[in-house]
């Protein structure tokens, strides 16, 4: 009855089936892998974020396959105060960054084309890839003092996958924290232009470096050497997954991005699905970018710091280096299984963290931790993962 892309294994893993366990006895979890602001504990502006909202213009209906203007308006504002322009004309608003991916991989890929995808990274492009009967292929980063990309792989991955038509980068990654080097990109972008392949850079994390150093100059947006797609949104720029607003932002060579453009207009056309009250709102909301970021930004840095300062006292694990982003890596000794680990924090412990495995790590054994919880929070479950490792 059911379309074969749906064949997904959907039971719980034992992580999920243990932590359901723990919290029906009503054992509190101290949970290292909680990405939701809004359940940080972070201050909201409310009544300006409530009050974006009740614009007149809520009740009447607009249609424009882009979005409306002023709120592209907005998103071209946000670029422009890091010294990047971005036309209006090549923005178009979408309902979420997953949905962005949607509309790009109908406009690059016919039936089982190929997209690659960076390895590790976040789960999500392989049900993306399933929904849209698209092939996703592996490229690597290994980890050397720091990520890097692995340009022999690439290569020779070009050379015996056929039908390549999109190379997806997340900048900075998720959740190696790692930003495409300008040494990177110049390969990346000789390699598109051999081989006709279309860039999509996720930059949602583009404004939390870890340093506290400008990322504008690391973003693709000023990509014009090939075809390429940037994307970005509410959920992570002000830490408002719930309005659902994100956008693509166009580049490249003039004739390839007119065709482009034309056909995303059709697909846009098709969903119109960004509500009129949130694109209303965009304008007002975008102004409250500094103190929502700064509170965000804070707190990552924060605990990033206290994950150094602790791990430098260890010699069981490795912290490995990120550059931006809400997620750290911890490398385990060798003898160490990422499963049997998270789940004896789980079990033992009450610290709940992520194994490598779910964003396909490939080399030894790995966890992952979200830096957005509460510091209190985050220094106790990082004490009691200490005694564990």
């Amino acid at each position: 009855m059911f379309a074969n892309r749906t064949e997904w294994s959907l039971g719980q893993n034992q992580i999920a089936l243990l932590l359901e366990k723990l919290q029906t006895s009503g054992i509190s979890i101290l949970d290292l892998t909680e990405s939701n602001p809004t359940k940080c504990q972070f201050v909201y502006p409310q009544k300006e974020i409530l009050a974006a909202l009740t614009h007149p213009k809520n009740l009447e209906y607009h249609p424009h396959s882009f979005g409306l203007p002023e709120a592209r308006q907005a998103v071209c504002h946000y670029y422009q105060k890091k010294g990047l322009y971005v036309d209006p004309s090549d923005v178009i608003l979408t309902s979420s960054t997953s949905e962005g991916y949607s509309f790009l991989f109908q406009l690059l890929a016919n039936v089982d084309d190929v997209v690659l995808s960076p390895r590790p990274s976040y789960p999500l492009f392989s049900f993306l890839g399933d929904l849209h009967n698209t092939q996703l292929h592996p490229y690597d980063f290994f980890y050397r003092d720091a990520w890097h990309l692995d340009q022999e792989g690439l290569r020779e991955t070009l050379e015996e996958v056929p039908n390549i038509k999109a190379m997806v980068m997340v900048n900075p990654n998720n959740p190696t924290g790692s930003f495409i080097k300008p040494d990177e990109l110049k390969v990346i972008n000789d390699l598109a232009q051999r081989y006709s392949f279309a860039l999509i850079s996720d930059e949602v994390f583009l404004d939390y470096s870890l340093d506290g150093k400008s990322t504008a100059s690391m973003s693709l947006i000023a990509n014009h050497a090939n075809l390429t797609f940037v994307l970005s949104g509410l959920s992570k720029i002000l830490g408002l997954p719930q309005m659902k607003l994100s956008w693509i932002v166009v580049n490249g060579p003039t004739e390839i991005k007119k065709a482009a453009l034309q056909r995303l207009e059709v697909i846009a056309d098709t969903y119109l699905s960004v509500n009129t009250p949130v694109q209303n709102a965009t304008k007002e909301w975008m102004q409250l970018a500094p103190a929502l970021q700064g509170q965000i930004l804070q707190r990552v840095q924060a605990n990033w710091k206290f994950l150094k300062e602790d791990f430098a006292k260890t010699r069981q694990s490795q912290l490995l280096h990120t550059e931006g982003g809400w997620y750290a890596m911890i490398s385990l000794s060798q003898n160490t299984g990422e499963e049997e680990l998270t789940l004896r924090l789980l079990r033992d412990a009450h610290v709940l963290v992520h194994p490598g495995y779910f964003f396909d790590c490939l080399e030894g054994a790995n966890i992952i931790l979200s830096l957005l919880p509460p510091q209190e929070v985050f220094q106790e479950g990082i004490n009691r993962l200490l005694q564990k490792i």
